[in-house]
């Protein structure tokens, strides 16, 4: 990643934080105390807890594997609850104004008594019933503002802890049939399991990538298909994690195209590693997938972020993919982003197969993403290219995952009836 992209992207964030963090510690502090020490107590565990994110990120390469695994596992989760928390507590916003109003109309000044202390230090009744009236309206707000953090928790709690579970779950099967039109019939059948987005990192890897491997290799594929994002971090730190994709059990090969996380850590050393385990990388390139005299092409191209990292000799190049073939076979395309099958169509390419978008992870983000590519998960058609996008197998950030289910997908290609 460029220089200038990367102080972009840590302003974003930065900027992102402190808005987070400050309405979260408004509501959930400032209005649920009154000044004193437990306020101040709160205050600093809230900034405490903004830092962490933060520090995650920053030391992000520099802190050895078994300090960064649990200060990114603190720090990441907190970061899923803070946002469920700050979601829930704008949900509630108009409940609690609605609350404050109806509290307000129904506030009635007490009558002052014999015994009032206002009368005996000189005030009058009215300013007597008055500051009982604040006091009462001061104990109902309070009241109201515990009540509705104490239910923001309970659902921001509930919420992060189900994303959590899924998140860390064996990914789910997907079978997906999809037809081709040119696809000889010999081929017929002919099994493509693909995932991506593994994020293998200091919070994820180990048993859980062993165990993605096992799943991937139960469906017998004829060609395993990697579409990006399979690391968050350098060879050194993973290469144990990453160890597993030798086991890989294929008819036909497996194959990977660099995602968007392949340029924030050392690309070059990633590509000279992978294929010492088995995986060739498609660098905007294509190899015929054959059984017997029949055949398909699978072509591979870079990421499209690839292009402003730096590295020489690195950007997404779909015309040199594809140069030269017989546009008569079918070709698969393996590019990790969706957005890029606005180029595969009008190249002919019959199918794309991406990753990227996590499905979402979090909900509602997969809205925000529509803003972006053109499919979340799942198949679509584009004119005559289809598309399929894997909702990814791991995690980015906060390890847990609402509203999209980790998934393994086998594509079935099929010929036409003719």
């Amino acid at each position: 990643m460029s220089l200038v992209a990367l102080l972009g992207f840590g302003t974003v964030v930065l900027v992102a934080m402190l808005v987070l963090h400050g309405y979260l510690w408004w509501r959930l502090v400032r209005c649920t105390t009154r000044p004193g020490p437990a306020r101040r107590g709160m205050t600093a565990l809230a900034g405490v807890l903004a830092l962490l994110p933060a520090l995650a990120i920053g030391l992000r390469g520099t802190l050895p594997r078994h300090a960064a695994g649990p200060l990114d596992w603190v720090a990441y989760s907190w970061l899923g609850i803070a946002f469920y928390l700050f979601l829930t507590l704008l949900v509630l916003e108009p409940v609690r104004l609605i609350a404050r109003l109806v509290m307000l109309s129904g506030a009635r000044r007490v009558p002052r008594r014999h015994d009032d202390p206002a009368q005996r230090s000189g005030g009058t009744a009215a300013d007597g019933g008055a500051v009982r009236e604040d006091r009462n309206v001061m104990a109902r707000r309070l009241f109201l503002a515990r009540g509705v953090a104490l239910t923001a928790g309970a659902v921001a709690l509930g919420t992060a802890g189900t994303g959590a579970y899924i998140a860390n779950s064996p990914p789910v099967v997907r079978r997906v049939p999809i037809t081709l039109p040119t696809l000889d019939p010999a081929l017929d059948g002919l099994r493509i399991v693909t995932f991506s987005d593994a994020h293998l990192s200091a919070t994820y890897g180990g048993r859980r990538f062993e165990r993605l491997v096992e799943i991937v290799n139960a469906q017998r594929p004829d060609v395993v298909a990697i579409v990006g994002d399979l690391v968050d971090g350098s060879v050194e730190e993973l290469r144990q994690d990453v160890a597993p994709l030798a086991d890989l059990v294929t008819e036909q090969g497996v194959y990977f195209v660099t995602g968007n996380h392949e340029y924030f850590v050392d690309t070059r050393a990633w590509l000279r590693h992978l294929p010492t385990l088995g995986v060739q990388v498609l660098h905007n390139e294509r190899v015929p997938i054959r059984r017997g005299t029949a055949s398909f092409d699978l072509a591979g191209i870079d990421d499209r972020t690839a292009a402003g990292s730096g590295i020489p000799g690195q950007g997404a190049d779909l015309d040199a993919a594809l140069d030269g073939r017989d546009d008569s076979t079918p070709v698969v395309l393996l590019a990790h982003q969706p957005v890029m099958v606005e180029q595969a169509r009008a190249a002919g390419v019959d199918l794309q197969l991406s990753g990227h978008t996590h499905g979402g992870q979090l909900w509602p983000f997969d809205y925000v993403i529509r803003l972006d590519q053109p499919a979340v998960e799942g198949w679509s058609r584009h004119g005559e290219t289809q598309l399929y996008v894997t909702a990814g197998a791991g995690y980015w950030g906060p390890p847990m995952r609402v509203g999209a289910t980790p998934e393994v997908t086998v594509v079935e290609l099929r010929a036409a009836r003719r």
